[in-house]
């Protein structure tokens, strides 16, 4: 008899899924990607990318998770016993990444208020790294804490907890049900007021103009597949997770194409937003809108203080929408994020909700301090390349070879998700799962190591990579097997769903 909790509805379980793939990679880093890489063009790519990888992948992890019942660890052991290590490697991986990005969520959070008066006064690079993060004078170096940096931390950790220890429907689902939706609305206001600045046209001209030479480029539909695989939130436990508390009765293959098309809408929204702004700051300077382009926390932290300080009217309140946007992607994607460790630790010792999220969620808001020291820029810069590039898109890897082509279970997985959705998945599935994605994936990974071994990124010492960037991937891949070493609780039988189910 199951007892594992359910999502009270189909729309709640879908906000919740956007929730998570909806981040600040969305806002932050597509438009910079897309501009980069062939502007109108790149949609091509683009598309292609989500339909024979993207969406593939999300049908397989929601297959994996509703099929088996589970946490990431749980549904990889009764998939596969000796498979259970991946599910957590990428219970680890997300445990890494929960820890850093509730830092870019505090600054976010300071960020809306600073906007409030623009207290970054006229230099807004100098008031980032020295006035608000206090940067340490090289990498390696933790210095103090800073406590305008610390606070927020701590707050962004108590409202995350806090969701996750009201469970999945009244906790999760009726977090998302407020914040996606406002979400939404706030970006629509920001890109609507966007528009009627003086500058915009150019910026969307310069954004949506298609430079189709670049179709050809290799490196182009890498940057497509890269973008679809790091946004939809797949290949680090979280669909797996969030699927397993699917009713039984459920449309398997449309939930997923909803949650793709949804992110992908956003993602062309905050395009949209993102270029008429800096249209308008490059009219307002007398440059081209390509010397403004910028992505990542460049674009947020210090391109958009500029672009706010020389709004004509009401800046203060564009600049805590904005910021507010941040704030409300992040937290929906960080709350997913736990969600896969809590859910991995109640599984294993099958102990109560309650103690999963003040153990696992507890131990990550402590670690998470770090970044509120001096030298937690460096630390979260290094960790967030190494873990992406050797942690998500190696598991990521590592899964679809594992379903495809070790077990060959993806004729059973599809006649899993067909039994329980309208829209039937033909060979073309199971071609981009079997062919087209580990391809991709293989060939990003290679090209990552190469470039990484080339040279240091960021020509960050060697010996800070090691243990911030190298040491850090290499850490959540031996966790998995310290976790693997461990026995079940006696309750959970790796056949089916737990005797006396997970108490909630």
């Amino acid at each position: 008899m199951e007892n594992r909790q359910q999502w009270g509805t189909r729309a709640g379980f879908i906000l919740a899924a956007v929730g998570s793939a909806i981040g600040l990679g969305n806002i932050w880093r597509f438009p910079a990607v897309a501009y980069e890489n062939g502007g109108g063009a790149f949609f091509f790519p683009y598309l292609f990318a989500l339909l024979t990888a993207g969406i593939p992948l999300l049908i397989l992890e929601f297959t994996l998770g509703h099929k088996f019942r589970g946490s990431s660890p749980l549904t990889f052991a009764r998939f596969r016993r000796t498979s259970e290590w991946l599910g957590w490697w990428q219970v680890a991986i997300s445990f890494v990444i929960a820890t850093y990005y509730a830092a870019i969520i505090a600054w976010a959070s300071s960020y809306a208020f600073f906007s409030l008066k623009q207290s970054w006064g006229k230099d807004p690079e100098s008031f980032f790294f020295n006035d608000y993060l206090h940067i340490a004078g090289k990498p390696g170096e933790l210095g103090g804490f800073v406590p305008g940096v610390l606070i927020p931390i701590i707050i962004v950790w108590i409202v995350t907890l806090g969701v996750l220890l009201r469970g999945i429907k009244k906790g999760i689902e009726r977090a998302n049900r407020i914040m996606i939706p406002t979400l939404v609305a706030l970006f629509l206001v920001i890109v609507v007021r966007a528009l009627t600045l003086d500058g915009a046209a150019q910026g969307l001209e310069a954004f949506f103009k298609p430079n189709w030479s670049q179709i050809g480029n290799s490196k182009v539909w890498i940057a497509a597949y890269g973008q679809i695989f790091f946004s939809l939130s797949i290949g680090f436990a979280i669909m797996i997770t969030y699927s397993s508390y699917l009713p039984k009765k459920t449309d398997i293959t449309n939930n997923a194409f909803i949650t793709g098309f949804a992110n992908s809408g956003f993602e062309l929204l905050a395009g949209i937003g993102v270029f008429a702004a800096l249209g308008f700051m490059a009219a307002q300077q007398g440059v081209e809108v390509k010397d403004v382009v910028s992505s990542g926390i460049g674009l947020a932290f210090i391109v958009f203080p500029k672009i706010i300080s020389e709004f004509p009217a009401f800046n203060g309140l564009f600049g805590f929408a904005f910021f507010g946007c941040l704030v409300l992607a992040g937290l929906t994607s960080l709350i997913s994020i736990v969600e896969t460790f809590v859910a991995g630790v109640q599984d294993k010792f099958n102990v109560s909700r309650s103690k999963a999220v003040t153990v696992g969620g507890g131990l990550a808001a402590l670690i998470s301090i770090i970044f509120a020291t001096k030298g937690g820029l460096y630390l979260l810069d290094a960790a967030d390349n190494f873990i992406n590039q050797f942690g998500i898109v190696l598991a990521g890897l590592v899964e679809v070879v594992l379903v495809a082509w070790i077990a060959r279970e993806l004729k059973s997985l599809q006649n899993h998700a067909d039994s329980m959705s309208d829209i039937k998945l033909g060979a073309w599935w199971r071609f981009c799962l079997g062919v087209v994605t580990p391809a991709i994936l293989g060939y990003m990974t290679i090209q990552n190591f190469i470039s990484n071994t080339k040279s240091n990124y960021e020509g960050y010492p060697t010996q800070f990579l090691l243990f911030s960037g190298w040491g850090v991937a290499l850490l959540a891949l031996v966790l998995a097997f310290v976790f693997i070493a461990v026995k079940w609780h006696k309750s959970v039988d790796l056949k089916g769903d737990s005797k006396e189910g997970v108490r909630l």
